[in-house]
């Protein structure tokens, strides 16, 4: 387990702080772990707690939960995504390569992120929960140097004891506002495209081993006449007879500001409920939604001490809205930076090595968002999601390909004419 100190009854000092232990935070705990270093994770909630999400996991995310060592038996796995969209289906099975698996899974995030936390503690991390970060601690050359935390009681109410971390590093991974970054002037940059998702679970006699995504949003009045919304919908199936039931939109389009999400789902899943007799889950809470940030979408993701992982860092892919896979990555990416910083025998030569993290996720990432970003602003012209629908969907070839794109799932040996075509217009693509 971690040697963590304990200094008196009100401080702690570790090699790592990482606030939140979400994904992100969870996986950069344990890799940080495994690699022999003392690590803290600050939650403000306790284990099991809800997150709004999809709760699907493609390939690319399935991939780093393998890496991580993360034990998913028991999970439901799907073999793909059936779209739905200008009077078109059509189910495409996930690619498989020797880069990624050929399945996905779907997993409640109160289950993943409970999951993920423990798997950490396994490893050696400490965890502590209901602790709310405050604010950060700074030197006299501004780096960040720890926390300052309150603890809560169990209805999240300040109990009166604060408490002190500090450590060499520090990891933000403390979702979609980050306090903690914002608190250092690091605020949400508007040249990148932001999202908003809405769910709810949803029981339902069918039984589906495939996403199913609705790339048209067709809902009623209160005429019943039928009308259609900007944004896509989705139906992510569990094991235990529920499915998750969402729809997602982006800033990009011009009802974002004027449109009440959660009527647009409540009268989309009445339209569709033939099909999958949804009864709404009551004992799982009502629809709720969340922001999704996209494209690095808060920088520099390091600097002065503190580094960014996950929705801190805006790791959400904009052509798709999934961010779990992304905080994996980085979690991974960063873990190891960090381990050889840490290894560095001057305060100088630490630096150094953690100054390359932007421009290592620049270089996994950063031209594949912006490929997105460009992707998002053109879908947000609904007469070009409407032509892309009707004349796309019935080329299975064409959408075959889409899928790689949108679910990032290129082979990087390029073994295939698209899986080279794609990861050439990632490279060239611009990464800022």
């Amino acid at each position: 387990m971690s040697s963590a100190e304990t200094i008196g009854t009100d401080a702690h000092r570790a090699d790592v702080v990482v606030v939140g232990a979400g994904p992100g935070g969870a996986a950069t705990a344990a890799y940080l772990a495994d690699h022999g270093l003392d690590v803290v994770m600050v939650e403000k909630a306790a284990f099991p707690r809800d997150k709004i999400c999809g709760d699907g996991l493609t390939p690319r995310a399935t991939k780093e939960l393998i890496s991580l060592g993360v034990d998913t038996t028991g999970w439901q796995r799907t073999k793909g995504l059936r779209i739905k969209g200008g009077g078109h289906t059509l189910q495409l099975d996930w690619p498989e390569s020797p880069a990624f698996p050929g399945y996905g899974m779907v997993r409640t995030r109160a289950q993943l992120d409970e999951a993920l936390a423990r798997h950490a503690e396994s490893r050696g991390a400490l965890l502590h929960e209901r602790t709310s970060v405050t604010a950060p601690v700074r030197d006299g050359s501004g780096r960040v140097t720890g926390v300052t935390a309150k603890r809560l009681d169990d209805a999240g109410r300040a109990t009166g004891e604060t408490v002190t971390y500090r450590a060499p590093v520090v990891i933000a991974s403390d979702g979609v506002s980050s306090r903690l970054a914002t608190s250092v002037g690091r605020p949400r940059r508007d040249d990148r495209v932001m999202g908003v998702a809405v769910r709810a679970y949803y029981r339902t006699p069918r039984r589906d081993d495939y996403l199913e995504s609705h790339l048209e949003l067709w809902t009623r009045d209160d005429r019943g006449n039928r009308i259609l919304m900007p944004g896509y919908g989705w139906l992510f199936p569990l094991e235990d007879g529920r499915t998750n039931v969402g729809l997602g939109t982006l800033d990009t389009t011009s009802a974002f500001q004027k449109t009440d999400f959660k009527d647009v789902m409540r009268r989309w899943v009445a339209d569709i409920d033939a099909d999958w007799q949804l009864e709404h889950d009551e004992s799982a809470g009502p629809i709720r939604g969340a922001a999704l940030p996209m494209g690095f979408n808060r920088t520099p993701l390091y600097a002065d001490g503190l580094l960014l992982v996950g929705d801190a860092g805006g790791m959400v892919n904009p052509f798709n809205g999934e961010g779990i896979d992304y905080a994996l990555e980085a979690a991974r990416l960063g873990a190891e930076l960090v381990a050889q910083a840490m290894a560095r025998p001057t305060d100088a030569g630490r630096e150094r090595v953690l100054a390359r993290y932007p421009a290592v996720m620049k270089h996994e990432l950063g031209g594949y968002f912006t490929l997105g970003r460009w992707f998002a602003h053109a879908i947000g012209n609904p007469d070009v999601m409407r032509l892309a629908t009707r004349y796309g969907l019935p080329r299975t070839t064409l959408m075959r390909f889409l899928l790689k794109i949108m679910a990032n799932l290129p082979d990087p040996a390029g073994r295939g004419a698209g899986d080279r075509l794609m990861n050439a217009v990632t490279r060239i693509a611009p990464s800022a």
